[in-house]
């Protein structure tokens, strides 16, 4: 990046490139002398008021509690801008400014005084928001609305102010289980790596919407085709890209699997080859698929089980992308919700929910290996680590 130009400019320039340029930025976050650790909780349960901050010791991963970074409704995912100036966060409730819609708020983030600064808050366009991200310029952040099962779209100006939707997409129709799959269920919002594409995974409809998106005004349009159809009653949860750009994995909760894609960047169009579990094959006890990770290097990943409560350690085909694993073993708490490798990718932080505790992980960089007993950290109702 030249002297004088903002992130904007050198983000936008390397559109030909965006890959390298979230790479420039994130270098700046590796390198950077300070760091904190962004916690968003539900505050509906427990004693949680919002959005926490814990200081960061990358040499020893422990992390100590510096205070309530925001004060915030239910703030259950959050995203940051690539330089990680501004922060948003979904409010995942029901009833905003007298609307049946949940809300996502913009912040500043002040990592002098481990606060958030609050920007504005808007509608999310639906109930129940689960999910935020920010695309790979800084210009747009988007949201899955889980309850009201649809997805939004929201230009974020250059001061970090977001702006009403832009572009939302109302989803009809129903799964195969009537229990959790009566309606569309929005969990999960991606963005693809050259930051051409958004990624809706939709558990009520056993899909992922995919839609091309013009980064300069966030909006969006339906891909060509709109859709990948997963497995009937998988329930297609989280997804995440390989440091190649080339193999997506998408958990699916109810299915307890995740399931290996080839993405195909100029069609913008993803093919399955490959399914693993995530829970013995004699385990017939309840089970959710929950969150997955990779290293920088895409060498291994890591992904979540809820209700059976553990991480399962893959190492990754340098080739296919395709899973084989490793070892399995426990989340270190009770219903696991998010998962992150800390800027060293020497710890492995997992938020459990019922057990209002984060585990950390030691890892071994060479081997993939987890530590079987993590060190624990009391936090009311934690959902979502985020480290600015």
């Amino acid at each position: 990046m030249t002297k004088g130009m903002d992130r904007r400019e050198f983000l936008r320039g390397a559109a030909v490139a965006p890959a390298a340029a979230q790479d420039w930025w994130s270098r700046q976050g590796r390198d950077a002398k300070r760091r904190l650790l962004l916690v968003g909780t539900q505050t509906v349960t427990g004693t949680s008021k919002g959005i926490y901050a814990w200081h960061w010791n990358p040499e020893s991963g422990e992390p100590s509690l510096a205070g309530l970074a925001a004060a915030s409704d239910n703030p259950t995912f959050l995203a940051l801008t690539p330089d990680a100036r501004y922060l948003y966060a979904v409010n995942e409730i029901s009833d905003f400014e007298g609307r049946k819609s949940g809300a996502v708020s913009a912040f500043e983030v002040d990592l002098a005084a481990s606060r958030l600064k609050p920007i504005n808050q808007v509608s999310s366009g639906g109930a129940g928001p689960a999910n935020v991200s920010v695309d790979h310029t800084g210009t747009a952040a988007f949201c899955a609305n889980y309850g009201g099962g649809s997805a939004s779209s929201f230009y974020l100006s250059p001061n970090g102010q977001i702006s009403d939707a832009v572009s939302h997409f109302q989803y009809h129709g129903h799964g195969p289980n009537p229990q959790r799959q009566e309606a569309p269920h929005a969990h999960r919002v991606t963005v693809s790596p050259d930051n051409r594409y958004l990624l809706v995974n939709d558990l009520g409809l056993d899909c992922i919407h995919i839609y091309h998106l013009d980064p300069l005004t966030a909006k969006l349009k339906p891909g060509d085709p709109p859709r990948w159809q997963a497995s009937p009653g998988s329930g297609p949860r989280a997804l995440r890209f390989h440091p190649n750009g080339r193999i997506a994995y998408c958990v699916c909760e109810m299915a307890s699997t995740v399931d290996v894609l080839e993405w195909n960047p100029q069609h913008g169009t993803l093919h399955q080859i490959q399914s693993v579990s995530l829970i013995p094959a004699d385990y017939h006890g309840p089970t959710r698929g929950c969150d997955i990770v990779l290293d920088r290097h895409g060498h291994f990943a890591y992904a979540a089980n809820r209700d059976y409560n553990c991480l399962v350690t893959f190492s990754v085909d340098r080739k296919s992308g395709k899973l084989t694993m490793l070892a399995r073993g426990s989340c270190g708490g009770r219903i696991p919700r998010h998962l992150t490798l800390d800027p060293t990718e020497k710890w492995l932080l997992v938020a459990n929910e019922e057990s209002d505790t984060i585990a950390v992980f030691g890892r071994d960089e060479k081997t993939g290996r987890l530590a079987e007993s993590p060190k624990i950290y009391p936090q009311s109702r934690p959902q979502c680590l985020v480290f600015a």
